[in-house]
């Protein structure tokens, strides 16, 4: 049956003046489900869900399946689980962020000023590329090879007097952009790698580019135009602006508490 919040809510708040608070409305083992505890959670389903709130013997069910599927659970001993144990680490590490930090993010505000100072460093930039591509299962000699073709390129691009998206068209191993001649569109810091960006960024609107290597290909690009903070995403920079605000309050929190816990990194088993 379909309900109306209203209606739910109003329902609701009559029975709530029924019985006492302590009344156990189902026993499971040796969990009691209250009076009270049953209304609480009854009230945050109804609350979120506009129609199709179930009624409540349905959700009385509900609730008995849950304690019954959590005590059966445990009599297996999933808890040991090592998948089980890594979702409720999951749980419990976004929990600790949610209590300590979700206010304090929250908080946190974006100002025009902010957003035009970051964007004097990171702005919307229009590209052209030729891309040299490389598979993700290459061999290094497949990767060199793939090198010194870009290399190639580079010196052809360099002396030849042909447009840059002609040569875009004879050179580049992007499909999708090749009959565009190589314009992949506004792009902004968070959109392309940073390797990328930077060498974009450092480019003035018309200048090509050397090679630049990433971990699946090498890039030759041109830089076909700024655009102005005016005419810029806003809602992207100011995103952009909150994530560095957020990544702030992570990183002195972490700083603060991992003083409390002994750690050794290996960083050189990574090279």
């Amino acid at each position: 049956m379909k309900w109306i919040l209203v209606s739910v809510l109003f329902m609701s708040s009559l029975a709530w003046s029924q019985g006492k608070p302590s009344d156990v409305v189902a026993t499971i083992g040796n969990k009691k489900i209250t009076l009270e505890e049953f209304n609480r959670k009854y009230k945050e389903v109804t609350s979120q869900v506009l129609v199709n709130s179930p009624s409540k013997k349905v959700f009385l069910e509900d609730l008995v399946r849950y304690e019954v599927g959590v005590q059966e659970a445990k009599r297996r001993g999933l808890e040991k689980d090592p998948i089980v144990q890594d979702r409720m680490n999951q749980e419990l590490y976004k929990g600790l962020l949610e209590k300590e930090l979700g206010a304090k993010v929250q908080e946190a505000k974006v100002t025009d000023a902010e957003m035009r100072a970051w964007y004097t460093n990171n702005p919307q930039i229009r590209i052209s590329d030729i891309l040299i591509d490389v598979k993700p299962n290459a061999t290094a000699e497949q990767k060199n090879e793939a090198r010194k073709r870009a290399n190639e390129i580079y010196d052809e691009v360099k002396k030849s007097k042909r447009p840059f998206e002609e040569l875009v068209r004879l050179y580049s191993d992007d499909s999708t952009t090749k009959s565009l001649g190589g314009d992949i569109g506004w792009q902004s810091r968070a959109s392309l790698s940073q390797p990328f960006y930077a060498a974009a960024n450092a480019l003035k609107a018309g200048e090509i580019s050397t090679v630049i290597e990433v971990p699946f290909g090498f890039h030759i690009i041109k830089v076909v135009g700024r655009r102005s903070y005016e005419d810029a995403t806003k809602r992207e920079i100011r995103m952009a602006v909150f994530d560095e605000k957020r990544k702030v309050v992570f990183d002195n929190f972490f700083n603060s508490i991992k003083k409390q816990h002994p750690i050794n990194v290996n960083s050189k088993l990574l090279e």
